[in-house]
């Protein structure tokens, strides 16, 4: 693994862009949402400064270094002390080899996996591509901060009204949440088709091939998490684990985050505590989410929430 920036200490954004090859550094650029071209991952971190991060950690493919860098990179290292690692195929646990036939990235936990030997302080992780809202960053700063403050190891989760969270154009994929009393996570089932059908929003059960409702108000994931330093080498080492339970499909298996905190809840080794927001989410899942979402900055803007020219200071 290659690093190029030491953070120190504090609290720290870690922003998944690995995945993002062709659109950041390719043949087509990501489009801009704002009104004076600012793309989703802007607002991110304009959030993220304003609810107490003090610096941003973009994980991305080595192969797009140089064009990340220039599209995105320079405008937010002049905002916010920034750093860059690198997600690589071959960053795999000692006794492993890369099979020759894997050409995709090995999924979410593998990303975050990839800070294990630059972040070492209370972390947020975000998709660069998702709009999550300014709430949902003051959530997490709060509660990491008063965490690391009282010592505890715990992870934790914004968790978003499945209605604020689909698309009105196709289907989605979403973490579905069960939470206790208490406000922690007891477990969470990826869905990998849910979409609002004249019957409601509903999922797709993969064993039955039955459509199961689900209520507007349902907790999900959108991978937007919280840690301490502490589960980074528990992903190094689980995921020598899903490699050898992934030997029949080694080609295609992903090593997704929400399935890792799914593991440690089921054997006691971390409790996540569920951040409720009623913040929008929006993303560009479909090109006929844009408009949707363009006009929404808009809104915003025009409502004070931020200002025209983001980065304008």
């Amino acid at each position: 693994m290659s690093t190029t920036t030491h953070l120190s200490p504090k609290l720290t954004l870690v922003v998944l862009a690995a995945g993002a090859g062709s659109r950041y550094g390719g043949l087509k650029q990501i489009d801009p949402v704002g009104p004076s071209g600012e793309l989703i991952i802007d607002y991110s971190i304009y959030d993220a400064l304003k609810a107490g991060f003090t610096q941003v950690l973009f994980v991305i493919n080595r192969k797009i270094d140089a064009a990340f860098r220039e599209a995105i990179g320079r405008r937010i290292e002049r905002q916010i002390q920034t750093g860059y690692v690198y997600q690589d195929l071959d960053d795999l646990p000692e006794g492993y080899k890369l099979p020759p036939s894997r050409q995709k990235p090995w999924g979410t936990a593998h990303a975050v996996m990839a800070a294990r030997e630059v972040v070492d302080s209370p972390f947020a992780v975000i998709n660069a591509d998702d709009y999550y809202g300014q709430n949902s960053y003051q959530l997490l700063a709060d509660h990491l901060t008063a965490a690391d403050a009282a010592g505890l190891v715990d992870a934790s989760m914004v968790g978003f009204r499945l209605a604020n969270t689909v698309s009105e154009h196709g289907y989605v994929s979403r973490g579905v949440c069960r939470v206790d009393r208490g406000g922690c996570l007891l477990d969470i089932d990826e869905r990998t088709r849910i979409e609002r059908r004249p019957e409601g929003i509903q999922y797709l059960d993969d064993q039955s091939g039955l459509w199961v409702d689900l209520a507007d108000d349902t907790v999900v994931s959108m991978n937007l998490w919280g840690f301490g330093p502490q589960i980074l080498p528990q992903l190094t080492t689980r995921f020598g684990s899903f490699l050898e339970r992934s030997a029949a499909n080694i080609d295609t298996a992903e090593y997704f985050l929400p399935g890792v905190v799914k593991e440690m809840i089921a054997d006691g080794t971390t409790q996540v505590k569920v951040l409720s927001t009623d913040d929008q989410w929006y993303g560009v899942t479909y090109q006929q989410d844009k408009p949707r979402v363009k006009a929404s900055m808009a809104r915003l803007v025009e409502q004070g929430i931020y200002p025209a020219a983001l980065w304008s200071r």
